[in-house]
């Protein structure tokens, strides 16, 4: 969706690769809200995304009638509670099930993507080590996929997928592409069944089809990135 109202002015900040800005497209999309997507440099930013953003110095921003919002996850948020009336909702209105939303979704960034990125960037042991972290962490989400759909949800606690669903669904190229690079088996289908299905629903729902970033072009980025990071340790 790249146009908006003059009454509801909304300008996303970002680079169409980036799992971050991915998440924001994914809820926007969900929303059906209208926006204009402004592309940035990840190599030369913007002095727009300086100027938006200049704690962090980082997409996505989103920007609505002035106000600008940072991070992704809390512009997803922020995308849930100012249009509210719209459905669906990202987050539950259940306190506990809101609780538990957030949680995974913390658990993605906190957790899992700082595994991953170690699988990413790094080598021999501690790329090991980061491995094994990855694995442990991606078991967690099957576990808790397991649970959820011994309820008779097919997404992180609901029936349609939500605030935690973007949060780890944003990143699946990403991960594809690392696996990848690094020639690791991250996600396993024997281990992991009820992720690897959940993974196959995303991948399929329609919207998400539209969004995802382009697999070709996120694998020469991880691709860009590991050999940066190899040059860099053989320069040591």
């Amino acid at each position: 969706m790249e146009a908006c109202t003059e009454e509801e002015q909304v300008k996303l900040l970002g680079w169409l690769r980036s799992p971050f800005v991915t998440r924001v497209r994914i809820a926007l999309a969900l929303k059906g809200i209208q926006y204009q997507f402004i592309e940035d440099d990840a190599e030369n930013k913007s002095q727009l995304l300086l100027q938006s953003n200049p704690v962090h110095k980082k997409v996505p921003v989103l920007i609505h009638n002035g106000k600008i919002v940072c991070e992704s996850m809390i512009i997803v948020q922020y995308i849930d509670e100012t249009w509210d009336t719209k459905a669906p909702n990202l987050l539950p209105k259940d306190p506990y099930d809101r609780a538990i939303a957030r949680f995974w979704a913390a658990f993605v960034d906190d957790k899992l993507r700082p595994s991953i990125g170690g699988v990413l960037m790094g080598q021999g042991e501690k790329q090991q080590k980061a491995v094994e972290e990855s694995l442990a962490n991606l078991s967690l989400l099957d576990d808790a996929l397991r649970a959820s759909s011994c309820s008779g949800n097919a997404y992180f606690g609901g029936v349609e997928i939500g605030f935690a669903d973007i949060a780890l669904g944003g990143g699946l190229v990403s991960l594809k592409a690392i696996q990848k690079v690094t020639k690791t088996v991250l996600v396993d289908p024997q281990k992991m069944p009820h992720l690897c299905a959940w993974i196959d629903r995303f991948f399929e729902i329609d919207l998400v089809k539209g969004i995802l970033p382009d697999p070709v072009k996120v694998l020469e980025r991880i691709s860009y990135l590991r050999a940066k990071f190899t040059s860099a340790m053989a320069g040591n």
